[in-house]
This record gives C-alpha cells, sequence and structure tokens, in this order.
C-alpha cells in the first residue's frame, strides 16, 4: 500500500471546448503531474467532477490514465457512489482495467446509518482483490462517518486507508490512534495536510498539486525529516492558495488556474459553471503571488 504515494492529485478531468471528454488531455496532463511532485492520481473523484460522468466515461478514462503512466504513478480510481450494487459493478470493472486501488467516497444523498456506511463499504471491498480508500467528506456528502466506522472498517484486509476531508482534527487524530499502523490516513483538504501529517497522517490527495506539486512536496519532506518550523513557514506560505482555490466549488478554481497557466482544461459540466469575474479577479492576484510547478512543454490548447 505504502508504493500508492504520500503524495496524490485528485486529478480534473479535461473537456474540450465541445465539452466532451479530452482523453489526449488528460494522458498529457497527468504525465505532467508525475514531473511535478505527484506520485499517482484520482481519477473521476470529486475533482474530476464524477456526478457528471457516464459509466463508459469513467472506464475509457480509467485506462487511459493507467496506460499513460504505467508504473510510473499509481491510479485510484473512484468508483464509490451513493448505490452499493452500481458501485460494485464499477469497482471490478476498474480492478479489470489494471487499476492500482479505488477511492470510495461516502454515499451522498441517501444519507445511510453508520452500520450501512460498514455494510456499503464491507461489500465494495469482498468484491474487488485491490487497495480500497475511504472518503469522508460530509460537506459533499451531507453524512460524516464517524471514527468507530473507520477504526472497525479498517479490520477488513483491502480497505487500507482513508481521504479524511472531514475538517475534524478530533476525529482524524483518532482515527490515527486506534486503526493499525498500516492504515494509511491521507489529508482530504490542502490546508490541513500539515496537521495531519504532524499527528502521524500519511500524505494528502490534493487539489493544489496541479499547480504547486514540488512545493507541497518539499513541506511533506520538511515535515517527514524533522524540520517541523521550516515546513510550518511552507504550510503558512502557501495557505492563501489552499484556500483560494476553494472559494467557489473544487473543481471551477483550479480549472481557471490550470487555463490561465496555459494548460487548457476546459469549463465544469453544468450544473457547475465557470468563474465568475469577480472571484477570478481576485484569484488572479493569489495566483499571481506563486510559481507553477506543472510543466507546461506538453499539449496544451488556448
Amino acid at each position: 500500500m505504502g508504493n500508492i504515494g504520500r503524495m496524490l492529485t485528485a486529478m480534473v478531468t479535461p473537456f474540450d471546448r465541445e465539452g466532451n471528454v479530452d482523453y489526449k488531455q488528460a494522458r498529457q496532463l497527468v504525465q505532467a503531474l508525475m514531473d511535478s511532485g505527484s506520485e499517482g492520481v484520482i481519477v473521476c473523484g470529486t475533482t474530476g467532477e464524477s456526478p457528471t460522468l457516464s459509466h463508459g466515461e469513467k472506464l475509457h478514462l480509467f485506462g487511459e490514465i493507467k496506460e499513460a503512466i504505467g508504473a510510473k504513478g499509481s491510479v485510484i480510481a473512484g468508483t464509490g457512489s451513493y448505490g452499493t450494487s452500481e458501485s460494485i459493478e464499477l469497482s471490478r470493472e476498474a480492478e479489470h482495467l489494471g487499476v492500482d486501488g479505488l477511492l470510495l467516497v461516502v454515499p451522498y444523498y441517501n444519507k445511510p446509518t453508520q452500520e450501512g456506511l460498514y455494510r456499503h463499504f464491507k461489500a465494495i471491498a469482498s468484491s474487488v482483490n485491490i487497495p480500497c480508500i475511504l472518503y469522508n467528506v460530509p460537506s459533499r456528502t451531507g453524512t460524516n462517518m464517524t471514527a468507530e466506522t473507520t477504526v472497525r472498517l479498517s479490520q477488513i484486509d483491502n480497505i487500507t486507508g482513508v481521504k479524511e476531508a472531514s475538517g475534524d482534527m478530533v476525529q482524524v487524530g483518532s482515527i490515527i490512534a486506534q486503526t493499525p499502523d498500516d492504515f494509511l490516513v491521507w489529508s482530504g483538504n490542502d490546508s490541513d495536510t500539515f496537521p495531519i501529517m504532524n499527528m502521524g497522517g500519511y500524505g494528502v490527495i490534493s487539489v493544489a498539486s496541479h499547480l504547486y506539486g514540488l512545493q507541497i512536496q518539499s513541506m511533506m519532506q520538511l515535515l517527514l525529516g524533522g524540520e517541523i518550523e521550516k515546513a510550518a513557514r511552507e504550510h503558512h506560505r502557501l495557505m492563501p492558495i489552499f484556500q483560494g482555490l476553494f472559494w467557489v466549488s473544487n473543481p471551477t478554481p483550479v480549472k481557471h488556474a490550470l487555463n490561465r497557466g496555459g494548460f487548457f482544461v476546459g469549463t465544469p459540466r453544468l450544473p457547475l459553471v465557470e468563474i465568475d469575474e469577480q472571484t477570478a479577479t481576485r484569484l488572479n492576484r493569489v495566483l499571481d503571488e506563486y510559481t507553477i510547478d506543472l510543466p507546461m512543454n506538453v499539449l496544451h490548447r488556448v
């Protein structure tokens, strides 16, 4: 499981000007991410606009991205949804395509109980033979998966980690303290990476790493090397951009930032829309304060 990587990028899904998935640009983007600090990618997660992608588009993306990077980095397929049987079907198909693991989001809209969450994730994990990463993001799903439920699920052999985006440091600390040493906890928010890793968390599933991957890696390596004060300075330096990329619903700001930087990924699909002019002006001022790590000597259309 450790080979999956401490810093994974929750990758955007590029669309062309007609709103179709741009698979060629997706392949170029994942290569650029591997060259700028990422150790793997999440495909078809929240940042990848999974609710607007068809079953076929998701499978096509899983295959394209895995083929594009091979063994250079890990590909984690976002196969969880609010339906258990549908999640199982997509998870099995993703495994067949050779992905390295699955990201399983807490079911949204139907608001299951904690027992329902346990049975849902157990059923999916039991249907495949690859690592499964849980994804707790109550601001999106309307349901918080408690520390107790996560600890219980950590006893299932191939449930090997969690992306924790609750923002509740007490809850995250309880998970880290009570799960086995080989159960990995990734920060689900860039702004939480520093405190979570200080508590013993493993790494981050990042949005900002689209643009600042090497800088985030540097902060993480300072932490791992025991240089806490230097890492804290980097954390504080990066905080304005961590916050700016979430001023409106993700992935709208990061798509704006990529397009502005010269790497065309299109606009979000409805019901998300492009960033408004006032927020764009405000975000541009923050973007201008940072150097982009993503290499631009790759295919782009502006």
